[in-house]
């Protein structure tokens, strides 16, 4: 379980990251601004991110436990090799510039590509999935109550510190994965 934790908390310093760089927009915006209700952006923050971080490690679930027996002989390099990339993905994004400085407003189409993009991360994670030998139904939803809380509180932290602690959870994040990685290859 504690694997299934971590896992959670690696994959949500996604959308915790772009939850406080929205924070942080909408500090910066005017108070004549439609977009001035930080508790609003952060149930929105929250639920996509949220159940889109819950939804595709279980669709990446669904294809390595399909694939499990053709692969299984190499399951632990290939969850090795996803994870590793992913945490190197993260480490290296957290180098980059956010797309928040992008976003005019944030409307549902707006946080619907937010989430399908930070998520696609989680649907190769699902992949290892089977290796942890935990019930996918309990992984993906740690998985998703875990980024609802950091997204939720990443716009409120956003909003008062700025985005100085985005890089640092996607860092944070990536370093996690790796780790995870690097534990699976070994058992």
């Amino acid at each position: 379980m504690l694997d299934v934790m971590l896992l959670a908390l690696a994959l949500s310093m996604d959308a915790f990251a772009v939850s406080i760089g929205l924070g942080s927009k909408l500090a910066s915006q005017s108070p004549q601004s439609e977009q001035t209700k930080p508790l609003d952006l952060a149930l929105k923050a929250g639920i996509y991110f949220g159940l889109f971080q819950a939804l595709m490690p279980f669709i990446g679930f669904l294809g390595g436990h399909g694939v499990l027996g053709l692969i299984e002989g190499y399951a632990s390099w290939i969850a090795f090799i996803l994870l590793f990339f992913i945490g190197a993905k993260m480490i290296y994004e957290a180098f980059s510039e956010g797309i928040e400085d992008d976003i005019c407003q944030v409307t549902h189409r707006i946080m619907l590509t937010l989430a399908i993009a930070t998520s696609v991360d989680a649907m190769a994670a699902g992949f290892s999935l089977p290796l942890l030998d935990v019930n996918p139904f309990v992984a993906c939803a740690i998985i998703g109550i875990v980024t609802f809380i950091f997204s939720f509180i990443g716009v409120f932290i956003g909003r008062k510190s700025g985005t100085w602690l985005e890089s640092k959870a996607e860092l944070a994040g990536g370093i996690v994965l790796i780790l995870i990685a690097f534990k699976l290859l070994l058992v």
